[in-house]
């Protein structure tokens, strides 16, 4: 039997509704919710939409920075991309794996860089490195600590946040990182971002307002690019 017969085969077993179990942080410690099929499919087309309006589209090349305990908020990016037709490769979100995504960057003609955290582009050198490796990549979405050091740097990324159970991921006009009205609520309380599901989309179940260790502010009017999604500008130290 084929790995494709395997597959085929595979697909077509029950599986269970749960996808994942996702743990973040907390102001009151670590917090466990689940995950389900359906709120990855949810989340997946989210997602496309939001990285189609980036600019991402059929035959276009990206690189994905993220680490295997991330795969609650990496999976609906990887089943974003595929379904725009976008290759992509992976590279580990870590210090230690900064020159897989030196080489990527360096040898690819990249459209986009997806989820560069602060530790890898410290790693990748200073400013003018930066610019030479970045400078001509149409979209870099990087976490908050990794979009301020880009964009002292000269390079106009975007932030992408793994906010609690929920992924933010700002617009072309980077005045604040969107989070998906229909699957949560969220806002701002002493100067932490809290987060809660939305009503009635029965995802992770008890969970209420959760106050996390991100710092930052929340604006819920409409975005100038016309989402009525919330979004999220993160406090970070430089």
């Amino acid at each position: 039997m084929t790995r494709v017969d395997t597959l085929a085969r595979a697909r077509r077993l029950e599986r269970p509704p749960l996808a994942y179990v996702v743990r973040f942080a907390g102001q009151d410690g670590a917090v466990d919710v689940e995950q389900s099929w359906a709120d990855l499919a949810r989340d997946t087309a989210w997602t496309a939409a939001r990285l189609r309006e980036l600019g991402l589209t059929r035959g276009d090349r990206a690189l994905l920075n993220g680490s295997g305990f991330e795969g609650p908020w990496l999976r609906p990016l990887m089943d974003a991309l595929r379904s725009l037709g976008v290759t992509y490769g992976i590279a580990e979100a870590m210090g230690w794996d900064s020159n897989r995504t030196h080489v990527f960057v360096r040898e690819l003609d990249l459209h986009a860089v997806i989820g560069l955290p602060k530790v890898v582009a410290e790693r990748l050198g200073d400013d003018a490195a930066l610019r030479a490796l970045f400078g001509s990549t149409p979209v870099v979405l990087a976490r908050p600590e990794a979009a301020a050091l880009l964009r002292l740097a000269g390079i106009p990324a975007g932030v992408i946040s793994f906010l609690g159970p929920a992924l933010a991921i700002e617009c072309r006009r980077k005045e604040g990182a969107h989070v998906n009205a229909a699957e949560w609520n969220v806002g701002e309380r002493d100067g932490a971002i809290w987060v809660a599901p939305a009503d009635g989309t029965g995802r992770c179940a008890g969970l209420g307002e959760t106050l996390l260790t991100v710092r930052g502010s929340v604006d819920g009017e409409p975005c100038p690019c016309g989402s009525a999604d919330p979004r999220v500008t993160f406090d970070v130290d430089q």
